[in-house]
This record gives C-alpha cells, sequence and structure tokens, in this order.
C-alpha cells in the first residue's frame, strides 16, 4: 500500500513537471496573452482537463512557471563558490554567471519581460516570490559587506541598485538584440559580440565598486 501510495505521488509530480515545463516553454515564446492552454496540454502530452485541474486557471499556470524560474536561477546562484574569492572578484563572478545564465536560458528574460508588460500582475500575487529572491538579496549583501572590509569595494553601496545594475547591463541587450543588430548593422548574438559585451559589463562594474 505504501509503495502504491509513493508511485501515484511520483506519478502526479512528473505529471506536473511536465505540464510545467511545456508552459514554461510556451509562455516563453508566445507571452502570456499569446500563450493557450491547448497548446500547454499538447506539449506535455496531458489533457487540458487536467492543467486545470492540477493548476486551476492560465494565471495560476503562469505564476507556477514564474516562480519556479526564480527558483532555478537562485538555487543556481546560490551553488557559486564565491567564498574563494575576494569580495569584489566574487562581484564579478556574480556578473558572469548571470550573463551565462541569460544565455543558456533565454526563455527566463522572455517570461521577465512578458510580466513586466502586464505590470507584475502574477507576482504581486505569488507570496513565494519575495522568499525565493531573498537568497539573491543576501548574497550581494555579504558580498559588499565583505568587500568593505578587505578594502576592494567602496562603502554605502546600495544592495538593490548592485543587483539592478547586473540585471539590466545583461537584460537590456539581450532583449533588444535583434533591433540593436539592424541599427548597429553586425550580428551581436554571435560569440564575439555577446564576449566582448560581457568585458563591458565586468569593467562598467568593477570600476562602480572600487573604492
Amino acid at each position: 500500500m505504501t509503495k502504491r501510495i509513493m508511485k501515484d505521488k511520483t506519478d502526479v509530480a512528473d505529471r506536473q513537471l511536465r505540464i510545467l515545463q511545456a508552459a514554461r516553454a510556451e509562455f516563453a515564446e508566445k507571452g502570456f496573452d499569446g500563450a493557450r492552454v491547448d497548446r500547454i496540454a499538447e506539449r506535455a502530452q496531458a489533457n487540458k482537463q487536467l492543467i486545470y485541474y492540477y493548476f486551476t486557471n492560465k494565471d495560476e499556470l503562469f505564476t507556477r512557471v514564474l516562480e519556479d524560474a526564480y527558483r532555478d536561477i537562485r538555487h543556481c546562484e546560490a551553488a557559486l563558490s564565491l567564498d574563494a574569492f575576494s569580495a569584489h572578484e566574487a562581484v564579478l563572478k556574480l556578473v558572469e554567471f548571470t550573463w551565462n545564465y541569460y544565455l543558456n536560458n533565454p526563455e527566463f528574460i522572455r517570461l521577465l519581460n512578458s510580466e513586466n508588460q502586464l505590470k507584475a500582475r502574477h507576482l504581486k500575487n505569488s507570496v513565494k516570490t519575495v522568499n525565493i529572491n531573498q537568497s539573491w538579496i543576501n548574497i550581494s549583501r555579504n558580498l559588499l559587506e565583505r568587500g568593505f572590509y578587505e578594502g576592494n569595494i567602496r562603502e554605502n553601496i546600495d544592495v538593490m541598485q548592485l543587483n539592478i545594475n547586473i540585471s539590466a547591463l545583461g537584460f537590456f541587450y539581450l532583449i533588444n538584440q535583434s533591433t540593436l543588430s539592424i541599427v548597429y548593422q553586425q550580428d551581436l548574438g554571435e560569440k564575439k559580440a555577446l564576449d566582448e559585451r560581457l568585458r563591458v559589463i565586468k569593467e562598467c562594474i568593477s570600476a562602480w565598486i572600487k573604492p
């Protein structure tokens, strides 16, 4: 009986994961308004009614996708071995991580872009989002404090401004990559261009935080 219960729980978790992965892909491609539950069901090879049973409606499903997206980046971020570096170097490692995460998970910035167009309607109703992102704030705050005592980061840098700068310098480039490529008549998605952008981001952050 216990084995049967465990198997049933595993099956439910697997089905929910498959649905969430399909939803993440659909929302990233089409945005919230353009996404269709029918297509999510088709991608997940699941019954549409089953999706509504697990997630109630499209809004709740999108909220879960956003929460999981934040949870994934914070989990990967928390696994960084930043203590092995000086605080200044660790901040630049955080810059590298954020940039590479965006490159390897382009759906992440598309999901956030879609939610921003909706004025964060779903995140406002999420009781988990603040807690999920607390680790990001704590990591940055600890680095700033450590850097001040080490003498390699200046005093009175606001943790929010640091996090926004790290995100924005990469986010803006990638979300506007297609239009910027036309404006500057070069492929900003080429490896050479991406490497150069990371170099510039690190240079900007380094110059800003140094004493």
